[in-house]
């Protein structure tokens, strides 16, 4: 048993404005058996209501990370899951497939996710936001290849983001996820009351 930490928070903020210091925090999940097509075919759905609500360019990505191209390619998508475990403090290093950032003295590191199907959604500003999917390792590697770590996170799709902004658009997508059943969790520091489903 593992009796380390697991964060999903990876924020990608590519639009920050340092004056705003509240927050929409929001936090999807579907569970491993959910296919990336069926996946896809909601995030087209979510596509289609961003572009109604004017947002543009938007992309929907349905992507494995299975190259160092494409890793590095995911790394800007998403700041990675956090996880810290005493397991992982002061190994000789940890596979770069697997993870970025490893920090031997705290235990601690962020995954690279494997696979991705994602909504990218770019507003008038031109603030990219990242919504959708991610699998991340079920096992963290050493750098021979090893096995170190079980992440518990095997085949789960999550994601967890945040925007700083009151626009009620970022609030009309989630509740296309919460629709679905795809919302874990959110807070929104603009608007004390929960966006209900």
């Amino acid at each position: 048993m593992n009796s380390g930490t697991i964060l999903l928070e990876y924020p990608i903020r590519l639009g920050f404005n340092p004056r705003v210091s509240l927050s929409y925090r929001f936090e999807f999940a579907a569970p491993a058996t959910a296919k990336a097509a069926n996946l896809e075919r909601f995030l087209r759905r979510a596509e289609a209501l961003a572009k109604d609500l004017g947002f543009s360019p938007t992309l929907v990505l349905n992507a494995e990370f299975d190259t160092p191209e494409r890793r590095q390619f995911a790394r800007r998508l998403t700041g990675g899951c956090y996880i810290e475990a005493p397991e992982l403090k002061n190994l000789p290093g940890v596979s770069s497939d697997d993870a970025a950032r490893y920090q031997p003295e705290t235990g601690s590191c962020r995954l690279v996710p494997q696979r991705a199907v994602v909504l990218v959604v770019t507003d008038e500003r031109g603030c990219e936001t990242v919504l959708g999917f991610f699998q991340w390792p079920g096992t963290l590697r050493n750098s021979l290849g090893e096995p170190v770590y079980s992440t518990g996170l095997a085949g789960r799709w999550s994601f967890r983001n945040f925007v700083d902004s009151p626009d009620p658009r970022y609030r009309q997508i989630v509740r296309l996820f919460a629709n679905a059943g795809f919302l874990a969790s959110q807070k929104d520091e603009f608007h004390p009351a929960p966006v209900k489903p």
